[in-house]
């Protein structure tokens, strides 16, 4: 058996130290056998709303079909990707792979069109975004512990969840990001500054992932042909260097070997780039990190272009697609059905939500609403609207 060929670079100066962590909020003792980010990941894999993401789904609705993705599969694969990239990069993995388990976490059911309609019925009530709900999942919602609410996460791990794309300061005058500004106030995130190079690790394998899962999945459904991506830059080369490494191939491996080769060449542009960047900044430490002032983390200035070319077609012919836009019509009847319903008749929530949203005003009401239906999955949701709705289910 010959050798890996791989090598792993020494690690970086700029990682994240798990033995220097500023700690958790409620302090614990440290375990004999993992380091605290592997704690953090462990934690979330065993988190309630982490398993209600297997039936959560991106842009098809659960019941379409169980081999498109959903945010349970989704963020497997950006863990995946997030740990590769982390590796490549000598930082800290553990801590990269928890932020890409947990990034998805706030997402409510039937994807976008859930969270747009969740933002339009709580528009007078604070408002909604998944990002805050994500935190708030991680930070309050999450009861799995006697001495504290949520995950008690490191202070790393809830910085990259908050400021995985970047400093929020200007996030912060929004309704919906109070609870962020609440929590910031007894426990400073340090929103001003850039997260660690794994937040931002776990933020470009987002992309990564969700960029080629698309074209994946858009495929799959017939949503387009693999002759209309053809003209696109970087997959349409792909597609044209497998057909020539490959002649014969069938459309089905086609597809697959195009993706799994377009994941390969963003992964190698991201560490490339970052690298460059690395050399160029001189950033020596992970604090040297979040002061840079830009992005350590990032696609080259070709690969960023190529890839808002491929997001304007996926726009126009995938996300705008009348069968989406009738999934997702039908997906916001449903939760605006719901949230309706609840706040004018609180009684009919199960028990615990019920007794909490009673004994609240009109938007403390409102945000138990809006966390329980977020909390549900495509499924759940749409049966709790038959049940709700449907006098027949009682037969």
């Amino acid at each position: 058996m010959s050798a890996s060929a791989f090598n792993p670079p020494p690690r970086a100066p700029y990682a994240a130290d798990p033995l220097r962590s500023l700690g958790r909020r409620h302090p614990e003792a440290e375990s004999a056998s993992r380091t605290p980010f592997a704690r953090d990941r462990d934690r979330i894999i065993h988190a309630s709303a982490f398993r209600r993401l297997k039936d959560k789904t991106q842009v098809f609705v659960a019941h379409e079909g169980d081999h498109y993705r959903t945010r349970l599969t989704h963020s497997l694969e950006v863990a995946q990707i997030a740990r590769s990239l982390a590796g490549a990069l000598g930082l800290d993995v553990d801590l990269a792979e928890a932020l890409a388990l947990g990034h998805d976490l706030g997402h409510p059911p039937f994807g976008h069109a859930g969270e747009d309609e969740l933002r339009a019925q709580m528009a007078a009530y604070g408002g909604f975004d998944h990002n805050v709900q994500t935190f708030r999942v991680l930070t309050e919602l999450e009861r799995r512990y006697p001495a504290f609410d949520g995950l008690n996460l490191t202070w790393e791990s809830v910085e990259g969840i908050v400021k995985h794309n970047g400093p929020v300061t200007g996030m912060l005058e929004e309704p919906s990001w109070q609870a962020v500004v609440d929590y910031n106030a007894g426990y400073d995130l340090r929103l001003s500054t850039f997260a660690s190079a794994e937040a931002q690790v776990a933020a470009l394998s987002d992309d990564i992932a969700y960029n080629n899962h698309d074209v994946d999945d858009g495929l799959d459904a017939g949503l387009f042909g693999i002759e209309e991506v053809e003209p696109l830059p970087l997959i349409g080369p792909i597609i044209a260097a497998v057909r020539r490494d490959l002649p014969g191939i069938d459309a089905r491996m086609l597809r697959l070997e195009a993706v799994r080769r377009m994941i390969g060449e963003m992964a190698t542009d991201v560490t490339t780039e970052t690298k460059r960047r690395a050399s160029a900044s001189g950033v020596d430490s992970p604090e040297s990190v979040r002061m840079l002032g830009a992005p350590l983390v990032q696609f080259s200035q070709a690969m960023f272009e190529d890839l808002a070319k491929l997001r304007v077609f996926l726009n126009q012919r995938m996300y705008r697609h009348y069968r989406i836009n009738r999934m997702r019509s039908q997906a916001r009847r449903i939760l605006a059905d719901m949230f309706r319903l609840f706040m004018d008749d609180p009684a009919v929530l199960p028990s615990e939500w019920g007794e909490r949203a009673r004994s609240c005003d009109d938007a403390g009401r409102a945000r138990h609403v809006c966390d329980y239906i977020a909390g549900m999955t495509d499924r759940y949701a749409i049966e709790e609207h038959r049940r709700l709705f449907n006098f027949e289910v009682w037969s």
